[in-house]
């Protein structure tokens, strides 16, 4: 195939990430509280799985401060928003000394002001990951509004490009009744260039 690159050998964790890298997500910040603290860790390893009922899944390190404090409490999913690059850094370990944290008054569980989309979830289950847990929550609460979310792509944040307005309709995971859309995965848009290294 053109343009393709020598895979690596098996067991080479640097090819290994960037072949994974190569994946483009959003970026979402988890929030929890914890000794009555709010707390965050900024994660793209966050996916749906089920719609009935509602779960949705992310994962940590087994080392991260947040895989050792999640346990059984419930979390927030916070889908950032392009202009939030900023949140998605403070809560990588990369804080500005100017920031001040946009948290939403009268929340049970803590939630970011400002995102694109958030999900409130009860634990639901832990499952051992390897070197990761994976936490499932249950969506009880959820909103979105409009905006452009910020993504990570091969370790640099970036922003969507522009959407295509002749694309037909598509519903992920709907079946072959949607298959009609692969005919126009050539038109597709690539995501702009990156405007900063991620961590």
């Amino acid at each position: 195939m053109s343009g393709e690159t020598s895979s690596g050998p098996r067991g080479d964790p640097q090819s290994l990430r960037r072949s994974l890298a190569s994946f483009a997500t959003g970026v979402t910040v988890v929030t929890y509280a914890a000794d009555g603290e709010p707390r965050g860790a900024t994660v793209n390893s966050f996916t749906s799985v089920s719609l009935d009922p509602a779960l949705v899944l992310v994962s940590f390190g087994r080392t991260t401060k947040a895989a050792q404090l999640l346990g059984d409490r419930p979390f927030t999913i916070n889908v950032l928003a392009a202009t939030q690059l900023s949140l998605a850094m403070n809560f990588a370990g990369r804080p500005s000394p100017n920031l001040t944290v946009p948290w939403s008054p009268e929340t049970a569980v803590p939630r970011l002001h400002g995102t694109v989309a958030w999900l409130e979830c009860l634990p639901w289950a832990t499952y051992d990951g390897g070197d990761h847990l994976i936490f499932v929550g249950e969506v009880v609460r959820y909103d979105h509004r409009r905006g452009e979310p910020l993504l990570f792509h091969r370790g640099e944040f970036r922003t969507v490009g522009p959407a295509i307005a002749d694309l037909p309709p598509f519903a992920m995971g709907h079946g072959a009744r949607d298959s009609h859309w692969i005919g126009y995965a050539h038109r597709l848009h690539h995501v702009t260039e990156p405007g900063l290294v991620g961590p």
